[in-house]
């Protein structure tokens, strides 16, 4: 039998009846780069988010970077942000010439750990970025208030966190900007790239509404030094179509979790938790176990596939080793990165699939332990 990680096909196959209608609207219309439906979907998931602006970009990536550069981020600032993530949270930083300045996660979220933020502040540093990982939102409070504090930026890296809330705000419209990925992949994915920023700043949304399309508001009079970050009339046609299936799949996939975590409780690996008063999407299902390989190469041989998010923190990449970080300098990533592993985790699992995974994991469990 075996399970997959995720089934993108199977969600085409769901939603076919109606991606194809809105594809044909974009062709048939010819409004290839934004247009009416990223208008339309630009509006939608300001309403989904709670917060008043919505801008469609071409990628998570570059919804960090304008955000940063709209919150006039640049070089000789200095970003306080995690090492446990994908690199784009980083890059981003390094793009708007600014330095990624590093505090460890929190050992049960694996979010920022605020109580480690204030030690890192210099007179250098301009913005806090916390990233929501895995479908959990960081501890926001602390942060904002150590924000409040310094007069500092707060921009969200809400790229796996679609829906997520923290004390029933969403995802995106706590901090000042907010950054979401739409990477096929993601709890709501296209059907190639794009990204949003969302905020409560008009001024902001206005700049970055520029920016994302050659620091023009009008066809060449280019007012800012801007960039080609715009959507695809195609993605908002796409997006519209799986943001009204979002509530419904995110009750699914923590409905998965439960069910994972009532199965696997009795398994001694160490399982996720749900920050009271969070509501967690669970992007994907992130246990912890130091025998990670062998628990990997028996799912494997039963044909349940697995990932590693992620398996090298950043400051020990090669690529960033001119931050001149070590081994050792931030203990709660590094080990968090030797021992997650995910479990398959997508809205379409059947229970069957659910009890499937678990029982492999149990039986290898047992097997090893024993």
């Amino acid at each position: 039998m075996g399970v997959p990680f995720a089934d993108l096909k199977l969600q085409y196959q769901n939603l076919k009846h109606e991606i194809l209608p809105a594809i044909e609207r974009v062709l048939e219309g010819a409004h290839f780069i934004l247009g009416p439906e990223v208008a339309a979907l630009e509006e939608e998931f300001s309403a989904y988010c709670r917060a008043p602006h919505s801008i469609g970009v071409s990628n998570g990536t570059s919804a960090l970077h304008l955000a940063l550069l709209a919150a006039g981020i640049g070089p000789g600032d200095e970003v306080i942000t995690v090492p446990f993530t994908f690199v784009a949270t980083t890059a981003a930083v390094v793009y708007s010439g600014a330095r990624p300045v590093y505090v460890d996660i929190d050992p049960q979220t694996y979010t920022m750990d605020p109580a480690q933020i204030e030690q890192a502040i210099t007179p250098r540093t301009k913005a806090i970025l916390p990233v929501h990982l895995y479908g959990q939102m960081a501890d926001m409070d602390p942060i904002l208030e150590i924000a409040r504090r310094h007069h500092l930026v707060v921009i969200e890296d809400a790229a796996q966190a679609h829906g997520a809330e923290y004390k029933g705000r969403r995802a995106g419209s706590i901090g000042d900007l907010g950054c979401f990925s739409f990477y096929p992949g993601k709890n709501m994915g296209a059907y190639g790239e794009a990204g949003m920023v969302v905020t409560r700043h008009p001024e902001l949304a206005r700049k970055i509404r520029m920016l994302r399309d050659w620091g023009a508001e009008k066809k060449y009079e280019h007012v800012l030094k801007g960039y080609n970050y715009r959507m695809e009339g195609v993605q908002g046609a796409v997006l519209r179509v799986k943001l009204r299936y979002m509530e419904e799949w995110t009750e699914a996939r923590r409905a998965h979790a439960i069910a994972y975590n009532e199965t696997l409780a009795e398994s001694g690996l160490t399982l996720p938790v749900e920050r009271a008063a969070n509501r967690h999407v669970y992007h994907v299902y992130a246990l912890r176990t130091p025998e990670r390989q062998p628990l990997m190469d028996s799912l494997s041989a039963r044909g349940v596939q697995t990932g590693i998010h992620y398996p090298t923190p950043i400051h020990l990449l090669p690529a960033y080793a001119d931050l001149n970080y070590r081994p050792g300098d931030f203990p709660v990533s590094e080990r968090v990165a030797r021992e997650e592993l995910s479990l398959p985790m997508f809205p379409e699992m059947t229970l069957s699939q659910i009890a499937e995974v678990a029982e492999a994991v149990l039986e290898h469990q047992h097997a090893y332990q024993y």
